[in-house]
């Protein structure tokens, strides 16, 4: 079960993250210059448009496949510290680790017109591991898939076994999950 909460303050790395992607991605710069600039913002973004018209599920399969190919770089080799939430400019140029997979894959999603209230950030623990990761959460149809920076396929919650929810969020609640 799940318990739906509206007050997103408390999640003050979600909130700083969804302020430096409106005021930071933003296309600028020169393909020709190696440092970072909007050369890979305009390539995230001419890749997201290349998906319209095609069908849901290209466009689930296409998002994932084309995150997971970045590079997994933990926050603290990033950015010197112990969690950071990269935005997709930061991510497409630096890496990342789990939760800017997922972020990535929410903001290619969002380009792409999906409602808001169709995705989640979902942090979870994996009982294999024993660690904490993190996941997008797509409501699709009838059922939850997840894009998942450790599998190439996008696969249904329900045949996720070794996952499980701590709490998601979107850009309008967050929810805590509870044990079954």
């Amino acid at each position: 079960g799940e318990t739906k909460h509206s007050d997103t303050q408390t999640f003050s790395q979600w909130i700083q993250l969804l302020e430096r992607h409106i005021l930071m991605d933003t296309e600028e710069g020169n393909c020709a210059h190696s440092a970072l600039n909007g050369c890979h913002l305009r390539n995230w973004l001419a890749f997201v448009e290349n998906l319209r018209g095609r069908s849901r599920g290209e466009q689930l399969d296409a998002v994932n496949r084309y995150a997971n190919q970045k590079e997994y770089i933990l926050d603290i080799d990033n950015y010197g510290v112990h969690d950071y939430w990269a935005i997709a400019r930061e991510f497409l140029y630096f890496g990342g680790d789990c939760e800017d997979y997922a972020l990535t894959k929410l903001f290619s999603l969002r380009w792409l017109d999906y409602p808001a209230d169709q995705l989640r950030i979902v942090v979870l623990q994996d009982t294999n591991l024993r660690i904490p990761h993190a996941v997008l959460a797509v409501a699709d149809r009838n059922d939850i898939v997840i894009l998942d920076n450790q599998t190439e396929e996008v696969v249904s919650h329900q045949d996720i076994v070794h996952y499980a929810p701590v709490y998601s969020i979107n850009e309008q609640h967050w929810w805590i999950h509870l044990p079954r």
